[in-house]
């Protein structure tokens, strides 16, 4: 089997599955993206290159859509100049719009995409407009542009034979009559990574000394906090987190709260109405905040970060009805108390009070109060970090989600195999005389 797998970015959801196909069953990978061409753990890299985009002179609401066509085209001269490449399956994220020309060049060889989001506005349990208590006004120019920016997920979805989402509320978003190509496949937790690390980096609280976590060294009295986000931003709740861990420093003084990520805004826009700002100067400039008890540690690398998830006494987790973070799963896989937003990606993960803990993502002062019930006390809620870690191992981790991928795969060949008997079968009813092409996915 060769698989062809089609990403802006390397490995992002791809590569660990493509590294247990090469490694575990001696399959062909190939990873076609923008991140330079060699070869990682026996994965081919192909690196396709833009020559155009979207301009000034584009419609605001076309130039998502116009960027995706230019994708889509850097993918096909990548891949045309390469005609040794030949896959039996085309894997590849929708939104970038990668795949949609490679039907081109492979007309028999089925394609499944990964679908991420579909977009809604005036939806109250979508990112548009959950964030109502900011009281920004959200020009109409964006609704507009809301509703074409499901243009190329919509191709796709016609396209592909076979499409695959991470979760049930991903899965909610898209159009009903599409729900039947779709399948709901968690992207997988690395456990070889992030796990709790048999309770040693977190002891019960009257065993604890002086423990280092991100570099930062912990009295044996001192409570530990943590957020992570890829940037700190509304979408994320960056301003409600600091609201709340501003209370519960008040109550509890011994405590410090490391926050993980980067001063930048990732999704949403935030800058629109920042006059600019980062999102993070916005906040500290309307509110103060005792600094003193905050580390900003930046990004680290994911063994450093399980470390701090796995000695951390509750980790917080906030996010607008939007894509789930990897930092969920991670935290609760390291066996975290988890503290998350009642937001409906998050209560798909958390039942509260046995995986973890919820909160009204508006209410910092709900949030805080659930918040130092731990902290007073926090080996009462070890079941919960426990089961969390559990949950993670035995649904969502690698090694639970590669046989439903594996099964994915098998499902879409003997789909792409029914499609070409029909095909050809349709070619030798019109032309008898003709003996039909052996579709390639299964020479």
């Amino acid at each position: 089997m060769h698989i062809l797998y089609v990403h802006q970015n390397f490995p992002a959801q791809f590569g660990h599955i493509a590294h247990h196909l090469v490694e575990k069953k001696q399959w062909r990978c190939t990873f076609v993206s923008e991140t330079p061409p060699g070869n990682v753990a026996g994965i081919e890299k192909i690196q396709y290159k833009l020559v155009g985009g979207a301009t000034k002179q584009n419609h605001f609401c076309s130039r998502t859509f116009e960027n995706t066509i230019w994708h889509c085209d850097g993918v096909y001269r990548a891949l045309k100049s390469r005609p040794d490449v030949r896959p039996d399956l085309i894997v590849g994220h929708s939104g970038f719009g990668s795949t949609l020309f490679l039907r081109e060049l492979y007309p028999d060889v089925p394609v499944l995409n990964f679908f991420e989001y579909y977009y809604l506005p005036h939806d109250p349990d979508s990112d548009m407009d959950f964030r109502s208590d900011l009281g920004w006004e959200i020009p109409e120019l964006k609704y507009l542009r809301s509703r074409c920016r499901n243009a190329m997920i919509l191709l796709d979805l016609q396209n592909c034979q076979l499409g695959y989402t991470p979760t049930q509320f991903q899965l909610s978003k898209f159009p009903g009559e599409y729900i039947n190509k779709l399948r709901v496949i968690f992207d997988g937790v690395d456990r070889s990574i992030f796990h709790g690390h048999d309770e040693t980096l977190r002891p019960p609280v009257v065993s604890r000394g002086t423990r280092k976590l991100a570099g930062i060294e912990i009295g044996p009295r001192t409570r530990v906090v943590t957020y992570v986000s890829r940037g700190f931003e509304s979408m994320r709740g960056f301003d409600i987190f600091m609201r709340t861990a501003k209370i519960i420093a008040r109550e509890f003084e011994d405590v410090v709260f490391i926050v993980v990520g980067t001063d930048r805004i990732a999704y949403g826009g935030d800058e629109s109405y920042t006059g600019g700002k980062s999102f993070k100067d916005w906040v500290f400039a309307r509110e103060e905040f005792d600094l003193s008890k905050f580390r900003f540690v930046g990004r680290i690398p994911p063994p450093e970060l399980s470390r701090l998830l796995a000695g951390t006494d509750l980790h917080i987790y906030l996010t607008v009805p939007f894509v789930l973070s990897w930092s969920l799963m991670d935290a609760m896989s390291c066996g975290a108390v988890v503290l998350g937003s009642a937001t409906s990606p998050v209560k798909e993960m958390i039942r509260d009070n046995e995986t973890g803990l919820l909160g009204d993502f508006f209410s910092p002062r709900n949030l805080a109060a659930k918040a130092l019930e731990v902290l007073r006390d926090p080996d009462a809620f070890r079941p919960l970090g426990r089961a969390a870690e559990q949950m993670i191992q035995e649904r969502y981790s690698l090694e639970a989600v590669l046989p439903k991928m594996l099964q994915l795969y098998e499902e879409i060949r003997g789909l792409a195999g029914a499609q070409t008997l029909a095909t050809q079968m349709g070619r030798s009813m019109s032309a008898p005389q003709t003996s039909p092409a052996r579709s390639p996915f299964f020479g």
